[in-house]
């Protein structure tokens, strides 16, 4: 699974799947550029491995995304994946849910995902080959009460990948959805480590998910790749 020299970029990457898989593909030899709201989390992160670089900036931000991709251009001169992982959910009744919850979440979910992916995009174009990866939910292909916000979110999601795969494939671009069940992480109510989450998917695991899918031959794209703990019923 070479990887050696690739440039990728990634997306909430200060923790949780998007922090592993920093790690595990700096590792293996790629240059990566990370990004996340939290400047001090990304210096961390950046002392762990001497190939990641990160830029401070909110997904939702158009300017901070041109700034993201601007940056691993003048370092690297090129780029070769796009991993968009940024994303958080609420969860409760529609009635519940305030104007201003559902603005947040389509902002960091959706238009955060556009952001980054249309920032690259004319790069990737111009090079003619590159991957935009898109860390969805296995929830882009269910729904369940309580998850009406989060999961429009994710269906926004793989509605835009859909498009997108079909606009950019005559480029040499791929396009790869990331369906997974439950993740061992910060993202859940009662936080990373917990003896209810012991034997859901660990972040590593994702990431390892991640460098399978982003290290296939130049011919060869995943379209779509669903990973569930064994406990959990599909």
């Amino acid at each position: 699974m070479n990887i050696e020299d690739k440039v990728i970029i990634i997306s909430g990457a200060s923790r949780g799947i998007g922090r592993a898989t920093a790690l595990l593909l700096a590792r293996n030899g790629a240059h990566v550029v990370v990004t996340a709201r939290s400047a001090e989390d990304l210096k961390k992160l950046e002392t762990e491995h001497a190939n990641i670089v990160g830029v401070a900036g909110d997904v939702a931000n158009e300017a901070d995304m041109q700034a993201v991709v601007q940056t691993a251009l003048d370092r690297f001169g090129r780029i070769d994946v796009v991993i968009n992982n940024a994303g958080y959910g609420i969860f409760k009744n529609v009635d519940d849910i305030t104007v201003d919850e559902w603005d947040a979440i389509m902002a960091t979910n959706v238009k955060g995902t556009f952001l980054l992916t249309k920032a690259a995009l004319p790069t990737l174009k111009a090079q003619g080959s590159g991957h935009v990866v898109v860390v969805a939910s296995d929830v882009a292909k269910r729904t369940f009460a309580g998850g009406s916000l989060y999961t429009a979110s994710k269906y926004a999601q793989e509605a835009f990948m859909g498009a997108l795969r079909k606009e950019v494939r005559p480029f040499g671009i791929k396009v790869t959805g990331v369906y997974s069940g439950l993740v061992d992480s910060h993202f859940h109510e009662k936080g990373h480590g917990h003896e209810t989450s012991k034997n859901w998917l660990k972040n590593e695991d994702m990431a390892e998910s991640m460098l399978f899918i982003i290290s296939r031959p130049a011919h060869v794209v995943i379209d779509e790749f669903m990973v569930h703990p064994l406990e959990q019923e599909y």
